[in-house]
């Protein structure tokens, strides 16, 4: 009896220990996943953010309007960095919002969303893909909804496009766990004024919670309203590459599809993305 009991202990912990392992080493054998996402195809982005990523052996997810004088301007630069492996999201072709419905003034009448059609707003989002695979020729990429909106009046576009993109970032705020995953409702954190210790307290949380933790820029060092010190945000990266270890740091789109990739071998069947 003694040793059936120290059999029976013996299983116990070792099935304990291994259901541990596999909830730390959840995110490609690390405790969590970050994904670094800077919107609207910023100067600054190419400038600052992408050189201060690459010192640090980092790629981040790059969210960027048809619209953006950068693509116009600096073509090449954004080509290269799709080389180096930064994804190029999409960010739609005329960065639409929702104008007078959410009381948004600066919102010019032209790309309000208000005005557009469920047709017009799709063409857009399908055209920003053609435009941006010109650029890096890839076919798949993630996509963030331009101020979080997704309808037009009460009509969502979102089941029209999934199946052009991997995903899609909202703004909501939140941990995303793998377990139930939206796929195209990622939860992000935004950015606007903290400092890096305030940043750094959300990866610690991921960390202890085994969750995809999401930021989203805009600014870094200026040249946008919402924006965080460049100095602040590269303590962030130092953070990350001390904790290199156990989170793992990458371009949304290659989580997502890890994800898609884990949930299809642990089902034995394709994953289908939630919505």
């Amino acid at each position: 009896m003694q040793y059936l009991n120290l059999l029976l202990l013996t299983v116990l912990l070792s099935v304990n220990m291994q259901a541990q392992n596999q909830s730390t080493g959840l995110w490609n054998g690390k405790a969590c996943a970050v994904a670094l996402t800077y919107d609207d195809g910023l100067y600054v982005h190419l400038d600052k953010v992408i050189p201060a990523l690459e010192a640090s052996g980092f790629r981040g997810t790059f969210y960027i309007p048809g619209n953006a004088a950068s693509l116009n301007n600096r073509r090449n630069d954004w080509k290269e960095s799709a080389k180096r492996g930064h994804e190029l999201g999409n960010h739609t072709v005329f960065h639409p919002c929702n104008g007078k419905s959410k009381g948004r003034d600066w919102v010019a009448p032209d790309y309000d969303l208000d005005h557009y059609s469920i047709t017009r707003i799709t063409d857009e989002i399908k055209l920003g893909n053609t435009l941006l695979g010109a650029i890096d020729h890839k076919t798949k990429r993630t996509f963030a909804y331009t101020c979080g909106d997704k309808a037009i009046n009460d009509s969502s576009f979102v089941e029209l496009i999934k199946n052009d993109f991997v995903g899609a970032r909202d703004v909501i705020s939140g941990f995303n766990q793998m377990e139930d995953l939206d796929y195209f409702q990622i939860k992000s954190f935004s950015v606007n004024g903290q400092t890096a210790e305030e940043l750094i307290a959300l990866v610690k949380q991921a960390e202890k919670n085994h969750s995809l933790l999401v930021f989203l820029f805009h600014g870094v060092g200026g040249e946008h309203t919402l924006n965080i010190s460049l100095e602040e945000h590269n303590k962030l990266l130092q953070y990350l590459k001390d904790r290199e270890a156990s989170v793992w740091v990458s371009p949304l789109v290659e989580i997502l599809e890890y994800v898609q990739s884990k949930t299809a071998f642990n089902q034995g069947s394709p994953a289908r993305p939630q919505g």
